[in-house]
């Protein structure tokens, strides 16, 4: 098959074997993929990878990799031993976590377990779903995306006197504000420095947008939410210090759900959220539960996220699409399309 290989810190497109499905795996045919900030992360930093002591995700500059992990593909066969439920030639998607002999891998983070920036890819049967939708495959793969800020705002149970500022408008964050509104919950402030990003949020169901270099978040949302409300912060950014000067800047007792996850990690002024009787809760995957609502909600339409969608590409526009991928004017979400 073909697929765009990272190796050695770069990303080809050229000629490798195809995966061969193991016990309980699908093999399945890569429709569209989408580009996420965590294979910028994983490119970028190695040591993160070389250094998970669950295994899941593991790096190796001197191997191929398939990156991956926010997909739609179609069934083409099955490994021995699974219950072939899902007929061939049917548009699935998954949590991308692959069962192998050796555990669990993230799919498109390990050579063990290749991604959807490949024809072909594995995916373990138990958890894979079947696509029960009409919009294009390029729409479907932003599920994954969608999940983790889904199962964030939904992991906060925001009640009646709380409301929601949200730190940064990528792809996280727009699919936490996309929840927060299908909640009903507001009014959703939320703040970046870029006018694209804060655009895309009013789409997504914003109430009020801020640039955060000409007015503070923290005063925008008090004048949003009355004197009365308790704030609750979602920090969707990844980049040392933002959730720290979160902690100096935000209120006391406001809880925060912090899901952007630096790789090369943070420091905090601990003593200060003591201080401030701050709740913090760090990141974490979606819940099988979590990631089956945002997918039906994607795939329903109930939740629109023709926002977040830009161009397309093929395998051989991946490396020029992940570099496009770090311009914070860009979209929310590249997506590669192996078959074009």
């Amino acid at each position: 098959m073909r697929a765009a290989v990272l190796r050695g810190g770069t990303v080809e497109a050229r000629t490798v074997d195809d995966p061969v499905p193991g016990p309980g795996q699908l093999l399945v045919r890569s429709l569209a993929c989408g580009i996420c900030a965590s294979d910028l992360h994983f490119m970028d930093h190695p040591e993160a990878g070389a250094d998970d002591d669950s295994g899941m995700s593991t790096y190796d500059r001197d191997v191929d990799i398939v990156m991956g992990h926010e997909y739609c593909a179609e069934v083409v066969d099955y490994g021995p031993g699974t219950e072939r439920r899902i007929p061939v030639g049917t548009r699935v998607s998954s949590l991308p976590v692959l069962n192998t002999p050796a555990g669990r891998r993230i799919i498109g983070q390990s050579p063990e377990s290749p991604g959807g920036f490949g024809e072909l890819f594995l995916l373990t049967e138990a958890i894979t779903r079947v696509v029960v939708s009409d919009l294009p495959s390029e729409v479907v793969c932003v599920a994954d995306a969608i999940s983790v800020g889904w199962s964030t705002a939904s992991r906060a149970q925001l009640t009646a006197n709380e409301a929601p500022l949200v730190i940064g408008c990528g792809a996280i964050a727009l699919s936490a504000i996309g929840r927060l509104r299908s909640l009903g919950v507001g009014p959703i402030v939320a703040a970046d420095l870029e006018a694209s990003r804060r655009a895309t949020a009013l789409a997504m169901g914003a109430d009020v947008v801020v640039d955060p270099a000409e007015v503070s978040p923290y005063e925008a949302w008090r004048n949003a939410a009355g004197p009365r409300a308790s704030c609750v912060v979602f920090e969707c950014v990844g980049v040392p210090g933002v959730l720290d000067s979160i902690i100096k800047g935000c209120e006391r007792g406001t809880r925060i759900f912090s899901v952007g996850g630096p790789p090369e990690g943070d420091h905090l002024h601990t003593l200060t959220a003591k201080q401030k009787g701050i709740n913090i809760q760090f990141g974490g995957g979606p819940s099988m539960d979590h990631w089956d609502e945002a997918f039906r909600a994607v795939c329903s339409g109930s939740l629109d996220v023709g926002p977040m969608l830009g161009h397309t590409v093929g395998l051989d526009g991946v490396q020029a699409a992940l570099d496009a991928a770090r311009d914070a004017n860009g979209p929310a979400r590249i997506i590669v399309v192996p078959g074009s």
